[in-house]
Parts: structure tokens; sequence; C-alpha cells
């Protein structure tokens, strides 16, 4: 039960947000820029903290510390299925690629690349719908897990005194999502992007402090306890079967195994790194991640947000998780994990906090893990409205709107885009199957289309809408009617793209010339782009073709190393597995080293990529 103490500590972040939400508003009515980018005059460290804060949601880190509980180190591979490693292809190339074209949204990026005519309409509007959609469903994601964790530190006993109607008991948690859903449409929709990155920053600070104060309190907790847990917990090496048996420890995680659809380890892997490469060489979805980009004041300030993004984000994510998965796990007889009879290990989170947090850290956590959903849902939210407003009623339906009409469309489309994402949070049960969903599912159909469109020249307008169409259709069809895992029908929702990509493609014109010109010439991609290449040297005899693959590639590698060393290092450290720390940090620093030569001594270098 909360105590006083934790309740005003959650109070004054509540108003905290209040009060960033009113003294950002008149900035944000400037104009649009300054609305949905921040005018473009935010430091990279501010949108990197705010990345990563948006990236430390509550929901997500739920299903993190159950997956760390049940599957110990290998679930460090699971969260690939993001894949969270698509953050280092940022770092490395695909921030500076974006950020060079000055846009303003994704959907506007794709009229940069394939311009105006009947194709880049289709692909304009296919990519607005994916956005929308995908951020409906990271809304409704969000909206589930900040039900299912309020539930357990306001007993719905207490509070069913003081509301006037029945509510059925599956629906509680959407109730507590609701409520709290409203204090982030507040200061994202008065604030903009400027009120997002002010209370990121405000979240990080208090998450930061929290994580250290839970890895330590395990860190205690394993100095006079002993871990009971299967063979291969804590091995991250894996077989083709995952060979985890919970039998006499915890016998019920064996079935959450099985339901999870993970027991083929290896072919789950297989699949998972094949999706997660090609995902994020597509480069970032059109949400709250690409706004950030987008934000930067410069290319090169984009690659440094994304590198500190994952520099500040990992370590002190891991510590919370760590430490709540190793409570869990020492003192799994004291944890309340059944609802209506049934164990539900989404739970774990919520309740180790019950047990283990201190009154005083208890509601500074509270509000932290608070303030994580609520910064997400505002990123995604502010993402959303971008859509809306600027790539359907400025483009569409009133081109010339005043100051003051594209503020009341802000508003207005921020409240539509939060009930439609609370009708939908209504009809899913669990965080995991709608994670599944959203990263495997509607991401395959985002895939192909978005691939080529960075690295071959003749892929048009035409071929990226029936790419996406083809990919979106199956992907919102084939939930219904199979139980399979989302990620075993991804090989062919990505063939099925690819083959509504070709066609499309191959029955109609090539883009525009000067538009791909343009494109080329300001972006620099590598890949098939021969034709326009020669077209650009003649246009720009100063024009040096980008010949980085090899380098960029070997680079990717090297982060994803040190990022998979930042996960672990701060598990090692709080089951005091001291000899691993040191391996850890050296794998980190060498790293860092090679990095520094190959990676950032030559973009920094580069005359185009300081210009704003």
């Amino acid at each position: 039960m909360l105590q006083g103490l934790d309740i005003a500590i959650i109070l004054i972040y509540l108003l905290g947000t209040v009060i960033i939400g009113l003294a950002l508003r008149k900035r944000a009515q400037k104009s649009k820029d300054d609305y949905l980018l921040g005018g473009k005059d935010l430091p990279w460290y501010m949108l990197g903290l705010s990345n990563a804060s948006g990236m430390f949601d509550i929901s997500g880190t739920m299903w993190l510390v159950t997956i760390t509980f049940i599957y110990g180190f290998k679930s460090i591979w699971i969260p690939w299925l993001w894949p969270v490693f698509n953050q280092v292809f940022l770092m490395v190339y695909l921030s500076i690629w974006l950020r060079r074209s000055k846009v303003t949204t994704g959907a506007e990026w794709i009229l940069f690349r394939f311009d105006n005519g009947i194709g880049g309409r289709r692909s304009h509007t296919i990519i607005v719908v994916f956005a929308i959609l995908s951020c409906l469903g990271f809304l409704a994601y969000g909206f589930i897990g900040l039900g299912k964790f309020t539930e357990i530190f306001i007993p719905w006993e207490i509070v069913s005194q003081y509301i006037p109607f029945n509510v059925p008991a599956k629906y509680i948690p959407h109730l507590y999502g609701t409520i709290f859903t409203l204090f982030a449409v507040f200061y994202s929709v008065l604030g903009g992007m400027s009120g997002i990155v002010w209370t990121d920053l405000l979240q990080y600070t208090i998450m930061t402090i929290s994580s250290i104060a839970i890895a330590i309190i395990a860190w205690q907790a394993m100095a006079v306890n002993t871990l009971n847990v299967p063979d291969g917990w804590l091995n991250p090496l894996f077989n083709w079967e995952l060979n985890m048996d919970w039998s006499g420890i915890i016998t019920e995680v064996n079935e959450k195994i099985a339901s999870d659809g993970y027991s083929l380890f290896g072919l789950f892997f297989m699949l998972m790194l094949f999706k997660g490469i090609l995902s994020s060489i597509a480069g970032p979805a059109p949400n709250y991640d690409m706004q950030k980009i987008l934000s930067t004041k410069s290319p090169l300030e984009a690659a440094k947000m994304s590198a500190f993004s994952i520099a500040v984000l990992i370590p002190t994510r891991y510590l919370m998780v760590g430490g709540f998965a190793v409570l869990g796990l020492l003192f799994y007889e004291q944890l309340n994990l059944t609802t209506a009879g049934i164990i539900d290990f989404e739970k774990v989170l919520p309740s180790a906090i019950q047990q283990f947090v201190p009154v005083g850290l208890l509601g500074l956590l509270l509000a932290g893990l608070l303030a994580a959903f609520m910064s997400t849902f505002a990123g995604t939210l502010n993402a959303a409205q971008a859509y809306l407003v600027n790539d359907i009623y400025l483009k569409h339906y009133n081109p010339e709107a005043s100051a003051k009409k594209v503020k009341q469309m802000n508003y207005r489309s921020g409240i539509v885009v939060v009930l439609l994402s609370i009708i939908l949070g209504f009809f899913v049960q669990d965080v995991n199957s709608i994670l599944q969903w959203i990263v495997s599912a509607l991401y395959g159909s985002y895939v192909v289309s978005n691939v080529l469109k960075w690295h071959w020249w003749r892929f048009n307008g035409n071929g990226y809408f029936w790419g996406m169409l083809s990919g979106m259709l199956p992907a919102l069809i084939f939930p219904i009617f199979t139980e399979t895992l989302d990620l075993y029908y991804f090989p062919i929702i990505l063939l099925i793209s690819f083959i509504g990509a070709i066609i499309g493609t191959y029955t109609a014109p090539a883009t525009n010339e000067k538009v791909l010109i343009n494109f080329y010439y300001k972006t620099k991609p590598w890949g098939f782009w021969k034709p326009i290449l020669q077209k650009v040297e003649e246009k720009y005899p100063e024009f040096s073709k980008n010949k980085g693959f090899s380098r960029d590639m070997f680079n990717v590698m090297i982060g994803i190393v040190a990022q998979t060393a930042l996960v672990v290092l701060p598990i090692y450290f709080i089951l005091h597995e001291n000899m691993n720390v040191l391996y850890s940090i050296i794998v980190i620093a060498a790293c860092i080293v090679i990095l520094k030569k190959n990676w950032w001594n030559n973009i920094k270098n580069e005359k185009d990529i300081t210009v704003k």
C-alpha cells in the first residue's frame, strides 16, 4: 500500500508535468516546426536523453524483467525482436542520411525521395497510414502495461468506492490506463516537442536514481542469498533448442516458455537476426525516434544523439531490469503474480516493487515509471500528430492555414489519436501479444519498401505503395486466423511485400530524374545508384561517391558488440560475477577505441555533415 510520502512524490511529479506543458505552450505555438520539432534548436544531448527516456517505457521494462526472470542471460538476445540494435545503425550512418533531408516528418521525406506525382502521392498516403497504425499500436501497448502496473499499487477495492459505475475486473487496468493517459496528453499536446523533451529530462533523472537504488538493493540481497535457477540460466550461449527446465524450481515457468514460442531458440534467433538486420537497414519507422532525429540541428548532431541514446539508456535500464529480476527470483514466494487464479509473469516487476522498495524510494520509482509511460506515450502521440496535421491537413485540406488554425488542429488531432488508442487498448489482453504483432507482423510490411528506397535508384513511389500495402494487409489478417508466434510468419509477409514492391516498380515509370539527382546529391547513400551517380557527377563535379559500405557495416558490428556488453555488465555486477564485469568493461573499452578511430574520426571530417 502506498504511504503518504510516496503519494506526495507522485503528485509532485504529475504537477511538474502540468507546469512544463503550460510553461512551453507559447513557444510551441510559434510555428509548425516549433511545435513538432522544437524549432530544430534543441541540443543533441537533450534529444538523446529524451530519446532514451522514451525507450525506457513501463511496458517494455515489465517485459524485459519478465524475460530476464525466465530466460536469464539468454534474454539478452530476445529484445533483438525490436531490434534494439537499430540504434547502432542510426548512430553509424542512417541518422546522418535522414537528417540531410531537412524535412519535418517521415511522410514528408517520402516526397523528398519520390516526388509529388501519382506514385509519390500514393507512397506518401501509405506511409501516413502505416505511421498512424504503428503509433496507435504503440499507444495501446503502453496503455495496457501501465494499467496492469498501476492495479497492484492502487487496489480497486479502495478506488471502487468513489466510482459511480461498475467496472468488470478484466477492464480495471484499462480504467487506470485512461486516467494517467490524460496527464501525458496535457503536456504533450500543449508543449509540443519542447514540452516532451524537458519532461523526458525530468523522467530520466528520476529513473537513473531509482535504477541505481534498485541495483544496490539486489546486489546486497545476492550477498546473503543463493540464486536457485535451472541449468543454462547463467549462460548467454544457446543450442537449437532452449532446454531450460524449471521443474522443481518454479514449474509454472515451463508453461510460460511454451506459450511464448521460444522453445526452438536457435530457429527463433536466426529469424530474429534476419528480421532485425533488414529492419535496421530500412531505417527508423515513422514514430518518435524519427521525429527526434529530424529535430536535431545538423546531421552530425543526429549521429551524436543516436550514439548518446545508447550510452545513457542501456546501463541505466538494465540496472533496474537485472535488479528486479534477481529480487523476484530470490524471493519468489513473496510475490503476488496471480490474476483471477492465473499466474501472470508480466507482474514480476510491479509485485517486486511492492515487496522490496522502501517508502520514499517507492514514490520516486513509481513517479519515474509513470513518467516512463507518459514519455513514450507523449513522443508517440507527437509523431501521430505530425502525420495527421503536416501530412494530411496541411497538405491536402488547408495548405495556407494560419498558425492559430494549425494550433487548433494539433490539439484536435492529439485528442482523436488518444481516444482511438484507448479504444484499441480495451481489446489488448497482455503486453507480449501486441509487442509481438508490432515488431514482427506490422514491421514486416515496412521492411522491403524501406530498404529499397535507400539503395536502388529504379525503385519508385508506385513500388513503395504496393510493397507496403501488400505487406500490411497480411500483417492485419494473419493474427485473426493463426496463433503462431508472429515472428514465424515474418518471412511470408516479407516475400509478399517484395513481390508487391517489384511488380509495382516495373508497372510505372522511374521517378523523375531531377528528384533522384537532388535526393542522391543531398543524402549520399551507398547502393545501386550508378545511373544517377553519373548525372550527379556531371552536374556537381566536386561530388564524391559514398564508398563507406564496408566501413559502415564493420562499425555496426563493433557497435552491436559494445551494446550487448553494456546489457550484460549491470546484470553481472548485481550477481557479483566480478570477472565477467571486468571482461565486459574491457570489451566496451576496446569497441570505443575502434569506433573512435574508424567511425567518429571519419564522420566529423565530412564537410556537409555539420550544415544545419
